[in-house]
């Protein structure tokens, strides 16, 4: 099974990875020279921004074909492509990065490609003609691109663990609710969600970032994806939303932020999670009941908009006192009015059916 991710690639860095994934010219002309056993220096940026390290090359000023790429990486110097990758600006380039600025890369292309990046923010990359294999480097950021291959296969797996993961989650998922209608949640039932929430959350983006990495090679892993993802963020942010010890709205947002950024051993520790809740660690998650505020219930309300959910949230005293409430309290909620009052009280009473319904079979 694969492991969930502790050290996520940064945005800037994972769209660098896209620009030369499959089906990007950039990434046939690359693989053009990996094919034909050459190495090359590649630099991404503006050519005037990078005219300080020049010694010697060519310029070109040529419109950017993978074919002309690939004959270039024949000379022995860097390739300058302007930054839409438009344009081939220079040839047969020596960069002169700042030799002070540490590196750890040992072969001569990659430890200037390092520089070159960190003194510039560019965006490098380094095709190792011994090796056959493809380094980005971007600022302080690097990236070694696995073959097609060995992505496809790690996403594959990604998948099976992640349709594992979201199983157990609409389990615990289906539990909550039915505990939620019969006023019986504890600290504990709660953490369990958000434990197995956070886990699923973070099996998507580690296959999202392959998808990314695959281009036109993950459609079929991105397909499948978007069907077992489907509404896991709004559900984690409502559960959050719902149990943290604050009213305040900001403070489930801040939570989940933290969450995230929580390594993996630390998601396992209830004391942590309930602590991001806001309820202090001396506190006994089995013998703490607590009770939601209606956001994940309401939002499972077909057509029911999220202004209309914070309202009802914030005049009604809870789930219970939504789920009891007349037709005339709800429809006295700004932006109610007697159909959404109708649908309310009919969605939560097929929602509550449902999930004993659920959670009886699943006993």
């Amino acid at each position: 099974m694969s492991t969930l991710p502790d050290d996520p690639i940064e945005p800037g860095l994972l769209e660098a990875i896209g620009r030369l994934a499959p089906g990007t010219e950039l990434r046939q002309g690359i693989d053009d020279i990996i094919r034909s056993h050459e190495g090359a220096l590649i630099v991404i940026a503006n050519p005037d921004e990078l005219a300080f390290m020049y010694s010697g090359g060519i310029r070109l000023e040529q419109p950017f074909t993978p074919q002309l790429l690939y004959e270039l990486a024949k000379m022995d110097g860097a390739i300058v492509i302007d930054e839409r990758v438009s344009r081939l600006a220079y040839a047969n380039v020596q960069l002169m990065p700042d030799p002070t600025i540490p590196s750890r890369e040992t072969g001569t292309r990659h430890r200037t490609a390092e520089r070159v990046a960190k003194q510039t923010g560019a965006l490098v990359i380094s095709i190792s003609q011994q090796r056959e294999t493809v380094t980005v480097f971007l600022a302080h950021a690097r990236y070694q691109l696995d073959p097609i291959a060995t992505v496809l296969a790690k996403a594959n797996q990604a998948l099976a663990a992640l349709e594992t993961y979201r199983k157990r989650l609409e389990q615990v998922l289906t539990r909550l609710t039915a505990l939620e209608f019969q006023n019986a949640v504890m600290l504990d039932d709660v953490l369990v969600v958000l434990q197995r929430a956070e886990m699923t959350s973070r099996m998507v983006r580690e296959v999202e970032r392959d998808c990314i990495e695959l281009g036109s090679e993950g459609r079929l892993i991105r397909a499948q994806l978007d069907e077992l993802s489907g509404t896991m963020p709004e559900s984690e942010a409502a559960v959050a939303s719902d149990y943290h010890a604050s009213d305040d709205p900001r403070q489930a947002l801040v939570a989940l932020e933290r969450l995230a950024a929580l390594p993996y051993e630390s998601l396992l520790e209830p004391d942590t999670l309930q602590e991001l809740l806001g309820y202090p660690r001396s506190a006994n998650p089995l013998d703490t009941a607590v009770s939601p505020r209606g956001y994940r219930a309401l939002s499972q309300i077909p057509r029911l908009p999220s202004g209309v959910i914070r309202r009802v949230v914030a005049e009604m005293d809870g789930l219970d006192a939504i789920a009891r409430a007349s037709l005339r309290e709800l429809e006295s909620v700004e932006g109610v009015g007697s159909v959404r009052a109708r649908e309310i009280k009919e969605g939560l009473r097929r929602l509550q059916e449902h999930n004993l319904v659920e959670r009886y079979l699943t006993m």
